[in-house]
């Protein structure tokens, strides 16, 4: 193997190894991450890890992108397994996937959806990974409206209309803006639902069938986008 293939494959498992002593990290501390710390743990010099993430910032942005990814990912799957099953079916069966890959990777979920990094600003970088569940449900409602299974939907009205045009514009050009709002409440239902899980809100009142929640609050997304 030539040298410079030698370096770039050190190169990225010493990267790999950075980004897991990280992700450690984050189960203890939060994403307060120090560089510091994360170089004394691999028995580093703090300039050695620099050499790899120039700041705290670009080792963040790249363990949120992962997280992104993994969690799309088993949106995809999941989506994808339900393909022969209704509409509804397919919602619930992303919401399903969704909670069980945040129950496995709490640390991750807090990561990209609890509080903000205090003065982490996340770049243009995130987005395409970002999106990958909401794209998930657009394709659902997309897949839906072509098929003319979408029930009745609520009326909208006033300056959010044209907010949701131009949403519409990214998310499907081809589906009714009232259509890309309920989506969008959708995805807002099942990660506020995932996290007051995680999070500890639903302790004393849903203890036994969290499950049997996610469901719940998936059927009534389901039904408030008009799936039939």
């Amino acid at each position: 193997m030539k040298a410079s293939g030698v370096r770039a494959r050190v190169r990225a498992e010493m990267t790999e190894e950075i980004k897991a002593v990280a992700r450690r990290h984050l189960a203890t501390d939060g994403a307060n991450l120090s560089l510091r710390a994360v170089a004394r743990d691999m028995g580093m010099a703090s300039s050695a890890v620099y050499r790899y993430f120039a700041s705290r910032d670009e080792l963040l942005t790249a363990l949120i992108i992962e997280a992104y990814d993994s969690l799309g990912e088993a949106a995809e799957r999941a989506n994808a397994a339900a393909a022969d099953r209704g509409y509804a079916d397919r919602l619930v069966a992303v919401g399903h996937a969704v909670r069980e890959w945040a129950l496995a990777e709490p640390h991750q979920w807090a990561l990209i959806y609890g509080s903000p990094v205090p003065g982490y600003q996340a770049p243009p970088d995130t987005i395409t990974s970002a999106i990958r569940v909401i794209m998930q449900i657009a394709g659902i409602i997309r897949d839906a409206y072509a098929a003319g299974r979408i029930g009745p939907q609520p009326e909208i009205s006033g300056r959010y209309v044209e907010e949701l045009a131009a949403v519409a514009e990214q998310f499907g050009p081809e589906i009714p803006p009232r259509l890309i709002g309920a989506g969008m409440a959708a995805f807002v239902q099942l990660m506020g639902a995932v996290s007051a899980e995680l999070f500890g809100q639903l302790n004393n009142s849903v203890d036994d069938d969290r499950r049997g929640f996610l469901e719940f609050q998936m059927r009534g997304a389901a039904a408030f986008i008009g799936l039939t």
